[in-house]
């Protein structure tokens, strides 16, 4: 088998750690068009994202130490085929449970490609290689924020909701093609002998209180992100009245911003140390919440809606490349694991917030920037109690 090449290892392993969010991003335009079609509420329709959201908090969980045993390679496939096939179900589905059922599964599935992406990452690279290699995951990653909302909505234009999750099923079916060309970087012999040495080491890792603080900033942030995530469909197509396409635009400009963040660490990780870059990636998010609270409480215009959200969520790949690394960097073992701890984290949170944000009704945006901003604050607390002091010597 071909030896696994470093730009291949990019575009492999970056369209893998999207394969989940693009499960939620492309199907955005189509949140407005499910309340009809299944006659339930704002809140409820959020909540298939929030299923979404659970199923790839718990399928990190599994898939992380099941790929520690097994290897990356089967797992992977696992994963895709109950994805494409769980995006097919979707489309059968006659009521809103049986949808938010098999929302959940897909989300599941799909986690699987997420968390075992960046124990792959880890098992090809380290130091400050790792944090370069990242950077680069999360610019290839970015393209999911930009292109799913644009295709979705192009798709929209031809085929009700149901060809959006046609579409995930075909992207599914092409991922496991790519994975059967992936050679194994897990070698049998640093394989855990059984799942109770899986379990022993999670206990480990949620002792280690400077991994736990990554794992909760990573909660907090994910958690005001997902909130936009879920309600920002909502805020400019039912508050401000636009279409699905212009949305879609507006929702890819600001991925655009997400997608060139991610060079910042691949450029800097030499000159720039990680714990400083991850320090001004918080206070950029908590700046643009806060910004945004402020025009929805004075009632601003759309574009400040736009800039203040962008300001807030652009940091994200610099967040997410730095803080992943920081906390891998120091593990010689057990990657999957504490992969699947931080995949954990950054979507359990995110998941339960994501129905709050429309509490007060599709045109009141106060929930989500109060969400946000709460988050964002405490993930920068969190960064200056349990991260910031481990650094203070270097």
């Amino acid at each position: 088998m071909k030896k696994n090449t470093k730009l291949f290892m990019i575009v492999f392993l970056g369209i893998m750690t999207a394969i989940a969010p693009i499960a939620t991003d492309m199907y955005v335009p189509a949140l407005p068009l499910l309340g009809p079609y299944f006659d339930v509420n704002t809140s409820m329709i959020q909540l298939t994202l929030t299923m979404t959201m659970l199923g790839m908090a718990l399928g990190q969980v599994i898939g992380g130490p099941i790929s520690d045993k097994m290897g990356r390679k089967v797992p992977l496939l696992i994963g895709l085929i109950f994805f494409s096939a769980a995006s097919l179900a979707c489309v059968v589905s006659k009521t809103i449970y049986s949808f938010l059922f098999f929302r959940f599964l897909q989300g599941l599935s799909g986690a699987f490609g997420l968390v075992i992406s960046r124990a792959i990452a880890r098992d090809y690279c380290k130091g400050e290689t790792l944090v370069q290699f990242y950077g680069l995951l999360m610019m290839v990653n970015g393209l999911a924020p930009v292109l799913s909302p644009i295709v979705g909505a192009q798709i929209l234009r031809f085929m009700d909701w149901k060809g959006v999750f046609i579409a995930l099923s075909m992207v599914g079916i092409l991922m496991i093609i790519a994975t059967i060309q992936y050679r194994e970087t897990l070698p049998i012999h640093q394989r855990v002998s059984d799942f109770s040495v899986a379990i022993k080491n999670f206990k480990v890792l949620v002792k280690d209180s400077y991994f736990l603080g990554h794992c909760l900033i990573q909660s907090f942030i994910y958690g005001g992100f997902f909130t936009y995530i879920g309600g920002t469909s909502f805020l400019f197509q039912e508050l401000y009245q636009v279409s699905s396409q212009a949305f879609s635009f507006i929702f890819g400009s600001i991925g655009i911003g997400l997608l060139l963040s991610g060079m910042i660490p691949a450029k800097l990780a030499r000159t720039v140390k990680g714990v400083n870059m991850l320090a001004y990636a918080l206070g950029v998010h908590l700046m643009g919440a806060l910004l945004f609270l402020v025009g929805v409480l004075l009632h601003a215009s759309m574009w400040w809606s736009v800039l203040s959200l962008s300001i807030a969520v652009i940091p994200l790949s610099v967040m997410g490349a730095t803080s992943t690394s920081m906390a891998l960097t120091k593990r010689n073992n057990n990657i999957g694991g504490a992969s699947a701890l931080l995949g954990f984290s950054a979507m359990a949170l995110g998941g339960i917030l994501m129905p709050f944000a429309g509490i007060a009704g599709s045109k009141n945006a106060l929930p989500m920037a109060i969400l946000m901003c709460l988050a964002f604050l405490l993930g920068n607390l969190v960064f200056y109690k349990y991260v910031k002091p481990c650094h203070i010597s270097e």
